[in-house]
């Protein structure tokens, strides 16, 4: 049962930093916008960014070895993932798969029921699949979302995907041809968001639940919309100026896209149960057989949710998020089961994520680490 795996993944998270990660904490390179590289600690580099708070989590042989929190946050204090929940809703939708209830290459037409592509000549002799739809290679257009002001008149999934009112972004369409290309796409994850909820017969947000979440124990987690009241510890976005983000926070209905909230530690608990799927151990969160299609590039440099490269040792699953307000990264190198999740709420936070990958990738002596993709 994946609840076993859950208890033992848990029990190994620390809520303050050990000696042995304190180097995180010092030796950071960082080039604010326009400026020259320095070399500072953390706090020094929160400030220079103007990044009121930062929450990390390192694994070490697929399991969470580290955590700590820094600024005005706590180890669980949950963030928008952004485009981190691209690779939750991914999970969810190979578990369907595997269940029956969904194909990775049948036309997505035929499973769609609340709303179709609109066919055109692009799509006459190259369907748009669950594949193509997950590696970003199904033509689709909508890089991202920017999402709305709490309290706005939010859109439904069909209106968002038609582009009508009261939605904010164009309508989700095929603008190359199916297969052909990579192109970023997060329209093409509103297309899986409305393919999950029509396989399943439930809300998005309640069976991606009952699919990732629980089984994974990412008890400090949740799509939808920030709760007007709540005991969990929600960060407030801010502006790369320091200024906190007008209305604290965005909307997100696009959930499949960039609906999550999270912590660094479930979503490390996530990666851990991807790796250990990708190695066949006991009590998978997938199949090993598609735990590798997941780890394998679909013509460009995705895999099935996120990014991927290299071989070996040295193969690795990376996602990056953002969000407006809200930055972050998570990676692991499955082979040998190291990786980190950052989560901060900056639009200067991808910066301050990318200095405490590099300078973790040295610390912990992690497999060659190359170009860091979204």
């Amino acid at each position: 049962m994946l609840i076993w795996l859950s208890a033992n993944w848990c029990c190994h998270a620390q809520s303050r930093a050990t000696s042995e990660a304190r180097p995180l904490e010092t030796g950071l390179d960082i080039q604010p916008p326009g400026e020259p590289s320095r070399h500072v600690t953390l706090t020094q580099a929160l400030r220079i960014l103007k990044v009121p708070s930062v929450s990390v989590a390192t694994i070490s042989e697929d399991r969470i070895d580290w955590t700590a929190a820094y600024g005005d946050a706590s180890t669980r204090t949950a963030y928008q993932a952004g485009s981190m929940s691209k690779a939750v809703a991914a999970v969810a939708a190979l578990r369907l798969v595997e269940q029956g209830r969904l194909a990775l290459d049948r036309n997505v037409n035929a499973e769609l029921a609340s709303w179709h592509i609109p066919r055109t000549v692009l799509t006459r002799r190259h369907a748009v699949t669950l594949r193509g739809l997950l590696s970003m290679t199904a033509g689709i257009n909508v890089p991202g979302f920017v999402g709305y002001r709490p309290g706005a008149t939010l859109p439904t999934l069909v209106q968002i995907l038609d582009g009508s009112p009261p939605a904010n972004s164009p309508p989700v369409r095929v603008i190359r041809t199916p297969g052909k290309s990579y192109g970023y796409s997060g329209g093409g994850y509103e297309i899986v968001q409305a393919l999950i909820q029509d396989a399943s017969h439930q809300p998005f947000a309640e069976l991606v639940k009952e699919l990732v979440l629980q089984p994974v124990g990412m008890n400090d987690s949740f799509f939808g919309q920030r709760p007007r009241t709540s005991g969990q510890q929600m960060a407030t976005g801010h502006l790369s100026s320091g200024a906190e983000l007008p209305g604290g926070w965005r909307a997100m209905p696009e959930m499949a896209a960039g609906g999550l909230w999270s912590t660094p530690t479930d979503l490390a608990r996530l990666l851990i149960g991807i790796s250990r799927s990708y190695k066949g151990m006991d009590d998978p969160l997938l199949s090993q057989a598609m735990a590798r299609e997941m780890l394998k590039q679909n013509g460009g440099p995705y895999g099935l949710g996120a990014a991927v490269s290299g071989s070996g040792r040295s193969l690795v699953l990376m996602k990056r998020g953002q969000n407006v307000g809200y930055q972050g990264y998570m990676l692991i190198f499955p082979v040998t089961g190291q990786g980190i999740v950052v989560m901060a709420n900056s639009d200067n936070g991808t910066t301050l994520a990318t200095s405490l990958i590099r300078r973790a990738a040295s610390v912990f002596r992690w497999p060659r680490l190359g170009e860091l993709h979204d």
